[in-house]
């Protein structure tokens, strides 16, 4: 069986991704340092825990499993810490993807499917974002991602490592079995923080900002469920395989939702009230970040089927109810 280094394949997306891949028939093998993930979601594969800082670990693994392809999801992601601790983000994101690239590199391995984001955009307010928006971010963590872009580039150029970059929006919900779902300490997603703050595990949503630029005055954001997001990933894999190409795609629905009217709707799913509060508004975040593109659907084929908002909450809520990870 042909096997993908899924690496943070014990966190949130990397999970589903895990699963999604052996579902089409490859072996998934986590990569994962358990800052941020759970040995609990490791359920589709082998486990080699290791730090992506540490070469010789990566060598190792890299020996062992000798893998068609890398699935790079392993990042911190946090924006409002991105601006207080830029370097955390560009030792943890740059220099570590540096080191897995270079890894590939030497083990010739010979494709890198890559988790970026929305927020290497920056702030183009009224602007509908697609592939060819100017890449302007306003924060760490985008800037980050952006950079590791500009790597991947470069590796080819000199390497012929070929690469296929998503720029993510907004990931929400869960697998619709429950096995695996989205659960971070600290919590910082808003879809899992409405749902904590529903059933009174917290005591309240804090809502940052009511006086943006919008209908309401919070943030409007484009959500796209965490299983279709991961399928486009098996997509991009194997348009790699097919020798197609180095490409960049948005993953987004086209669709934006303010924030209170994602709590419209969680109230709806749950049939209960979301308790919150109004806070300020957190540096580095954007007032609209909606994807214009079709892209993926033109040359990946790639259809989202489960990213409307209920079905999103529904998902999450289900799994929020199973049961949490543990270490």
């Amino acid at each position: 069986m042909r096997s993908v280094l899924v690496t943070g394949g014990a966190g949130y997306i990397g999970s589903h991704a895990c699963k999604a891949l052996k579902a089409a028939g490859f072996e998934p093998v986590t990569y994962d340092n358990l800052c941020t993930g759970w040995r609990d979601a490791v359920k589709f594969g082998p486990f080699e825990e290791g730090d992506l800082l540490d070469r010789a670990r990566l060598d190792e693994v890299f020996a062992r499993h000798r893998p068609v392809a890398v699935m790079h999801f392993a990042a911190l992601s946090l924006v409002g810490e991105s601006m207080q601790d830029p370097g955390k983000y560009w030792r943890g994101n740059v220099a570590a993807s540096l080191n897995l690239i270079e890894a590939a590199v030497a083990a010739g391995c010979p494709h890198i499917v890559f988790s970026s984001t929305c927020a290497t955009y920056g702030e183009h307010d009224n602007v509908v974002l697609d592939e060819h928006t100017p890449q302007e971010p306003i924060n760490a963590y985008g800037a980050s991602k952006r950079a590791i872009e500009d790597m991947l580039r470069d590796f080819e150029a000199a390497h012929g490592l070929q690469s296929v970059i998503f720029r993510y929006f907004n990931v929400a919900g869960a697998d619709p079995e429950a096995e695996i779902g989205e659960f971070h300490r600290p919590e910082t997603h808003l879809v899992p923080l409405m749902l904590e703050a529903t059933d009174g595990t917290r005591p309240a949503l804090t809502v940052f900002g009511t006086d943006y630029d919008t209908p309401d005055g919070t943030c409007i954001r484009d959500y796209v469920h965490v299983c279709d997001l991961v399928e486009a990933h098996v997509l991009g894999l194997r348009w790699l395989q097919a020798a197609k190409g180095s490409r960049v795609f948005n993953l987004g629905t086209g669709s934006g939702f303010s924030v209170r009217e994602v709590m419209t709707h969680a109230q709806a799913v749950t049939g209960r009230e979301v308790p919150h509060e109004i806070g300020p508004r957190r540096a580095g975040d954007c007032t609209r970040l909606v994807s214009g593109s079709t892209r993926a659907e033109k040359e990946l084929g790639w259809r989202p089927a489960r990213s409307d908002l209920d079905t999103m909450i529904a998902d999450a809520w289900r799994w929020h109810r199973a049961g949490h990870y543990t270490r």
